[in-house]
């Protein structure tokens, strides 16, 4: 694979993209592929890394409980 060195970025180009990589719990090398991938090829992820990335973003500690009222159901009223 070939190297490619990127000179005179923007300051606040270099912290978006730290930022992001951050958020991705990646390299900010690897997210510059990544952009740079979507860019100029399009998304080859394909459908399961956009599972994966779902999974990823679902909260750790188990299933939501939401409450529930104990004093039973309430009358409907339309």
């Amino acid at each position: 694979m070939a190297d490619l060195l990127v000179r005179d970025i923007e300051p606040a180009v270099v912290e978006k993209l730290r930022r992001r990589a951050a958020a991705q719990g990646i390299s900010m090398e690897e997210a510059h592929r990544q952009l740079l991938r979507s860019a100029l090829v399009g998304n080859q992820a394909g459908p399961q890394e956009d599972f994966l990335a779902y999974l990823r973003s679902i909260p750790k500690g188990g299933a939501i409980q939401f409450p529930r009222a104990k004093d039973g159901p309430r009358p409907n009223e339309f």
